[in-house]
C-alpha cells in the first residue's frame, strides 16, 4: 500500500517551547532535568500529532537541543581538544555550539572557548556547527540521540522511523581541524562507518523496521572519491545489518550521484518539488522491491499543495512500481516550515482569501496524508478535501492581490544606467576619503544593538494598542539616543542608530513594502535557539513610502561623526521571506531592489553619507549545481547594483554579509561594486580573505573580530590578532575593523566590553602602523 511519511517535524515546538527552555537553561533558570522534560513533551506532541493525522512513517531522532549536526559530532566523539576538558557533557554539547566563558571557581577551573564554526545548511537560512576533523580522528558512539528518542516514542506506544545525518554528508560537510588544511576528510570514512553500524545495530535491537539516513550532499557537484564514499558507506551498512534503510536526499536533484549507493538500500527519497524531473530518471533504476519516496510537499515554503498534481505524479511512480513500493513525502524536512496555520487569526480574518493558500507543518502532513489516501484507495474517500484545494489553487491563481501593474510596467523599463554607479570604487572612494575624514582601521558595527526587554515589551504594547503611536516614538527615539550616546563614548568611528524599532531585518522592511504580509506564529529555526519569522510575500512588491528616513536622518542630528543608513538587500528580503511560486525570482527581486533604490536616494538627500544595504543571503541563494550559478549571480549582482547605484560618489555604500564560503563566487562579490564589504571572519580561520589576496579586492573590507552569536568576549589580543593576520591579504588603508554580525541577540555588558575591546585594538593598530 502507499505509505504517508515524514522525514522530520518542528522540534521548536508550536509555540518555540524549546527556544523558551534552552534559553532558561542557559540564564540558570531551569535544570538539566527541567530541560530534558521540556525536551521529551514536545518530542511526545509531535509524534502524537503525527500519528493521529494518519502518517504511517513518523520520524524521530531528528529532534535536537541545538544542531542535528553538532548532534551526529558529539554522538561519535568528534570533540575538538579545547573542549575535552569541560566534563559535563551537555555543557560541552552547547559551548561546541555557542562557546562557553566561565570563571574559575574553588571547585572548577576557568573555561574560555570560542564556538565551532557555523555556515548555511545548504541554501536554507538554516546554520549547521561545522564538525572539526583531524587525520588521526578516533570515532566512538556515546548517547546516541536517535535510539533515545526511538525508545521514548515507542514507550507512548507509537512506532518511529529514526533518522540519522548519513556518514558521506557528515565528513563532507565537516573541515580539517586547524593545521591540516591539505587534509581530505572523506579519507575518514572506512574509521566512521563501523560505530554507524553500531548505531544503526542499536536501532534494530529496540525494534526499528526502518532508519532514514539523510544524505543531502547526494545533490551537490562531487568529485568521483565522493561519489564512490557513496556505494562504499551503504555497501558496508547493507552487509552487516538487516534494518531497511531509506536514503534521503533533497533541495536538489541527485543526477548520477545516487547511482553507485542504489543496489545497496531499501530505499531512496527524492525532492520532486525542487527536481521533478528526476522522477522520470530514477524509475528504470530501482531494482525489485525497492520503495521511492516522492517529495511532493514543500517543506520550505508555506503555499497550499496542488494535491491533483501531486497525486498525478504519485500515480504515475505506483503505474511504474505498485503501490507497496510507492511512498509520499514533504520535500525534505518540515523542520523548515511552520508549525501550523491554526494560530494565523490575524490573516484569517483580514485576509481569508490569503488565509486559505496557505499551509504550515500541521497543513503539510495532512496534505501527504490526503495524497497517499487519493493514490491508495482512490479520489472519492477524499473529493471534499480535493474540492476544498481546486478551489484555493484557482483563487490563488486568478487573484487581484498578486498583479500590480504599475510595478510590472516600472520593473519592464529600468534605464540600462541604472544598473551600475556611474563612477569606479578609485574615484569614488577619493570623494568618500575628502568627505568622511576616517581614521586608519576605521571602526563601526553592523548595525543592530541589544533587543532589550524594555524595547520588546514596549513593542508588544504599541501593536496590542497600549501604547499610543506618539508615545512609542518618543520611547524608540530616547533608545535611539542612548544608542548614538553609546557608541560616541566608546568611540566608534561611524555609527549606527542601533535599531530599536525594527523586530527583524526583514520582517520590519516588509511592512512597509505593498505585496507583504505577515504571521502571527509562522517562526522557523534559524540556528540554536534563535528563530526567525519571515514574512510571505504574496503579491508585487513596492515602496508604501519612506521607510527608514525619519529614524536615521534622528540619529544623524545627535552626532557629529558619519552615521550609516542601514537596509536590507533586495536577494536576502526575498530570501529570508517565503517568497511567492508563481512568479520567476529574478522579477521578485527585481521589484525589490527598485523599492529600496527609492529609500537610498531619500538616504542621501536626507545627508546620511553612508548607506549600509546587507546582502547575508546572496550566497545562500546560489543554486546548488555550478550548472545554474551563471544566471542566478546575473540577475542577483544587478538588483543589488540596482538599489544601490542611484546615489553619488561621496556617498559610501557598505553591504555585510555573513557565515557562507563566498570564495567559489568571489567574481560576483566583486561586481557588486559595494564601497566597503564586512564579513564574519571570527570562526572561519582567515581562509576567505586568503581569496581576497589571491584574486585581488579593489575595495574596502571589515572582517569580524569577534563572533556575535556566542556570549563570550574576547580580549584585545586576541581581537588584534585577527586584524594582524587581517593585513597579511589587504592594505591596512582598505581595513576596518567591526564585530561579525549585527549586536541584536547579545546582552548590554558583553556588548560593551566586547566593543570596549575592538576600539581599543584600532587605537593600538593605528599607533603602530601610522
Amino acid at each position: 500500500m502507499v505509505l504517508a511519511t515524514n522525514l522530520g517535524f518542528p522540534y521548536v515546538g508550536a509555540q518555540r517551547e524549546l527556544k523558551k527552555s534552552v534559553e532558561a537553561y542557559w540564564s540558570g533558570k531551569i535544570s538539566e532535568a527541567d530541560l530534558k522534560a521540556a525536551y521529551f513533551t514536545i518530542q511526545q506532541k509531535n509524534w502524537k500529532l503525527q500519528k493521529e493525522e494518519g502518517l504511517d512513517h513518523i520520524p524521530s531522532g531528528e529532534f535536537t537541543l541545538y544542531d542535528r549536526v553538532l548532534d551526529t559530532a558529539h554522538q561519535f566523539g568528534v570533540i575538538p581538544q579545547r573542549y575535552q576538558h569541560i566534563k559535563d557533557p551537555l555543557q560541552q554539547f552547547f559551548a561546541m555550539g555557542r562557546g562557553l566563558q566561565k570563571p574559575a571557581t574553588e571547585t572548577s577551573e576557568k573555561i574560555d572557548v570560542p564556538a565551532q564554526e557555523m555556515k548555511k545548511w545548504f541554501d536554507t537560512n538554516y546554520h549547521f556547527i561545522v564538525p572539526e576533523f583531524e587525520p588521526n580522528q578516533t570515532f566512538k558512539l556515546q548517547n546516541p540521540v536517535s535510539v533515545e528518542q526511538y525508545k521514548a516514542a515507542k514507550s507512548l506506544g507509537i512506532e518511529t522511523r529514526p533518522v540519522l545525518i548519513g556518514p558521506v554528508t557528515f565528513l563532507h560537510l565537516g573541515k580539517a581541524a586547524k593545521g591540516f588544511d591539505k587534509f581530505d576528510t572523506i579519507s575518514l570514512l572506512p574509521q566512521l562507518l563501523p560505530k554507524y553500524v553500531e548505531l544503526i545495530k542499536q536501532l534494530e535491537a529496540e525494534g526499528a523496521q526502518w532508519v532514514q539516513i539523510d544524505e543531502p550532499a547526494l545533490i551537490l557537484d562531487l568529485p568521483a572519491h565522493v561519489k564512490a564514499a557513496f556505494e562504499e558507506a551503504y555497501k558496508t551498512i547493507k552487509s552487516q545489518t538487516n534494518i531497511k534503510v531509506l536514503v534521503a536526499a533533497y533541495f536538489g536533484r541527485v543526477e548520477d550521484n545516487v547511482h553507485g549507493l542504489l543496489p545497496h538500500v531499501d530505499g531512496v527519497h527524492l525532492d520532486l518539488v525542487r527536481a521533478p524531473s528526476e522522477l522520470d530518471a530514477i524509475l528504470p533504476l530501482l531494482k525489485n522491491n525497492q520503495v521511492l519516496s516522492l517529495g511532493v510537499v514543500d517543506g520550505r515554503n508555506i503555499w497550499i499543495n496542488n494535491l491533483s498534481k501531486s497525486i498525478e505524479l504519485a500515480q504515475k511512480a505506483v503505474q511504474a512500481l505498485g503501490k507497496d513500493r510507492v511512498f509520499v513525502a514533504p520535500s525534505c524536512s518540515l523542520a523548515h516550515s511552520p508549525y501550523s496555520t491554526s494560530f494565523e487569526k490575524k490573516i484569517a480574518s483580514q485576509n481569508p482569501e490569503l488565509f486559505s493558500w496557505l499551509s504550515f507543518s500541521v497543513e503539510k502532513v495532512k496534505e501527504i496524508v490526503v495524497i497517499a489516501k487519493a493514490v491508495r484507495d482512490g479520489v472519492d474517500g477524499v473529493k471534499e478535501a480535493l474540492d476544498k484545494n481546486a478551489a484555493a489553487v484557482e483563487s490563488r491563481r486568478t487573484s487581484s492581490q498578486t498583479v500590480n501593474p504599475q510595478v510590472r510596467d516600472r520593473v519592464s523599463k529600468v534605464p540600462a544606467q541604472d544598473w551600475k554607479r556611474p563612477n569606479p570604487f578609485p574615484v569614488r572612494r577619493e570623494a568618500q576619503v575628502k568627505k568622511l575624514k576616517l581614521p586608519l582601521f576605521p571602526t563601526t558595527t553592523i548595525g543592530s544593538f541589544p533587543q532589550t526587554k524594555e524595547i520588546r515589551v514596549a513593542r508588544q504594547k504599541h501593536n496590542k494598542g497600549e501604547l499610543s503611536d506618539a508615545d512609542y516614538d518618543a520611547f524608540i527615539k530616547n533608545e535611539m539616543k542612548k544608542m548614538v550616546e553609546f557608541q560616541e563614548k566608546v568611540g566608534l568611528d561611524v555609527l549606527v542608530h542601533g535599531e530599536p524599532e525594527r523586530n527583524d531585518m526583514v520582517e520590519h522592511f516588509g511592512h512597509l513594502l505593498y505585496g507583504y504580509d505577515f504571521t502571527e506564529n509562522g517562526w522557523v529555526v534559524s540556528y540554536g535557539s534563535r528563530c526567525v519569522k519571515p514574512p510571505v510575500i504574496f503579491g508585487d512588491v513596492s515602496r508604501r513610502g519612506p521607510m527608514t528616513i525619519e529614524e536615521i536622518a534622528y540619529a544623524q542630528s545627535l552626532t557629529k561623526k558619519p552615521m550609516k543608513g542601514m537596509l536590507t538587500g533586495p536577494v536576502t528580503m526575498m530570501k529570508w521571506s517565503f517568497v511567492r511560486d508563481d512568479l520567476p525570482l529574478n522579477e521578485v527581486c527585481t521589484q525589490i531592489g527598485l523599492a529600496l533604490r527609492d529609500e537610498v536616494v531619500d538616504l542621501e538627500s536626507a545627508g546620511i553619507p553612508c548607506i549600509q544595504v546587507d546582502e547575508p543571503a546572496i550566497r545562500e541563494g546560489l543554486p546548488i549545481r555550478r550548472a545554474d550559478w551563471e544566471a542566478y549571480l546575473e540577475w542577483s549582482v544587478a538588483c543589488f547594483r540596482l538599489s544601490t547605484a542611484g546615489v553619488r560618489d561621496e556617498t559610501q555604500i557598505h553591504t555585510h554579509m555573513c557565515y557562507s564560503d563566498f570564495n567559489d563566487i568571489f567574481g560576483a562579490i566583486t561586481a557588486l561594486d559595494a564601497d566597503v564589504i564586512t564579513i564574519e571572519n571570527s570562526k572561519s580561520d582567515e581562509r576567505l580573505l586568503q581569496v581576497f589576496q589571491t584574486q585581488g579586492y579593489p575595495q574596502e573590507v571589515g572582517p569580524g573580530v569577534f563572533d556575535i552569536h556566542s556570549p563570550r568576549v574576547p580580549g584585545v589580543e586576541e581581537m588584534k590578532a585577527k586584524i594582524v593576520g587581517v593585513i597579511q591579504y589587504l592594505p591596512k588603508e582598505r581595513v576596518w575593523v567591526n564585530p561579525d554580525c549585527g549586536l541584536k541577540t547579545r546582552g548590554w555588558p558583553e556588548t560593551e566590553a566586547a566593543l570596549t575591546n575592538m576600539v581599543e585594538v584600532a587605537k593600538q593598530l593605528r599607533a603602530e602602523y601610522a
